[in-house]
């Protein structure tokens, strides 16, 4: 007893103790100070204190934010709402259109790497490495150009379609990884039951696959939700953009009092985040893990 007590009143362990409190501060008080400013009544930033607990909390931010742009807040003196409620919504189907896309597709094709042969498929591995080599900006002119003569321009369904292409390279490698680890005895044993590669893919292969299939599902969604660079470039009307736009450019004005009821939409964008890392928490720890079923 004496020895532990006078290990957790060391000088190290009172530093890395003091450490740890440091670091929780500095990651913490941004996520408090823009919960404070989300539920301050005030539309500038100047009223908000340095300590992050206002004295009068109000919704008031929220009900400016969700208001439509074309009602007038009865009451007071704000001109109009916003379109967040529609940002939002094209928010999520981009981002769930591309979660669908995208583990139908890397599940597809990691698995045909990893279990069939054929011509060209180092090459074609090799090529999907390369392409990860480079940044995804260099490509926008050119994806930019395709865009525009499919019509794909200032469409949701053109975010989804370069979000769920550009994503096929290094997923389809992650899911190739992952499927290397699954036994091949699996799929075998139900080939020996008569079952066919792709219903032994469906029924066998990929319930052991769950972990690293939720983990490709969490990483296909929060990508596009708060990108902002490629939404930028390629959205143009008010009704077709996604939050990241839609909350840029409502603080973009410097004059504008929108800071508050920008912190208050930033806090509703981690609503999905926080539901869905909650909900497949177990299998991500078990994907990152790298557990594919050996026995």
């Amino acid at each position: 007893m004496n020895e532990n007590r006078t290990c957790s009143n060391s000088p190290v362990v009172i530093i890395l103790t003091a450490i740890l409190i440091i670091q929780l501060l500095v990651v913490l008080y941004p996520i408090a100070f823009t919960i404070s400013a989300a539920f301050t009544k005030s539309n500038s930033l100047a009223a908000t204190s340095i300590v992050p607990f206002p004295k009068e909390p109000s919704l008031y931010q929220f009900r400016r934010l969700l208001t439509p742009s074309d009602q007038f807040v009865k009451g007071t003196t704000d001109v109009h709402g916003t379109n967040y409620v529609h940002w939002y919504f094209n928010t999520l189907k981009v981002a769930c259109l591309n979660t669908v896309l995208t583990v139908i597709l890397c599940s597809l094709a990691g698995y045909i790497f990893s279990r069939f042969t054929f011509p060209f498929r180092r090459t074609v591995m090799a090529s999907m490495v390369i392409l990860q080599m480079f940044p995804s900006f260099i490509g926008m002119i050119a994806t930019y150009v395709i865009l525009w003569k499919i019509n794909g321009l200032d469409t949701l369904w053109g975010l989804v379609l370069v979000y769920s292409a550009g994503s096929i390279p290094f997923n389809s490698w992650l899911m190739k990884g992952y499927f290397d680890t699954v036994p091949k005895e699996l799929a075998e044993a139900a080939y020996i039951d008569g079952a066919t590669p792709f219903t032994a893919f469906l029924r066998v292969v990929l319930p052991a696959a769950k972990p690293q299939l939720i983990f490709l599902a969490l990483t296909s969604f929060t990508g596009p939700w708060m990108d902002f660079i490629f939404p930028r470039l390629v959205l143009r009307s008010d009704s077709k953009k996604t939050l990241a736009v839609g909350l840029f450019e409502m603080i973009n004005n410097r004059a504008a009092d929108n800071f508050t009821m920008f912190a208050a939409g930033a806090l509703l964008v981690a609503v999905p985040f926080t539901i869905l890392f909650m909900a497949g928490q177990k299998s991500l720890i078990q994907s990152l893990a790298g557990t594919g079923g050996k026995e």
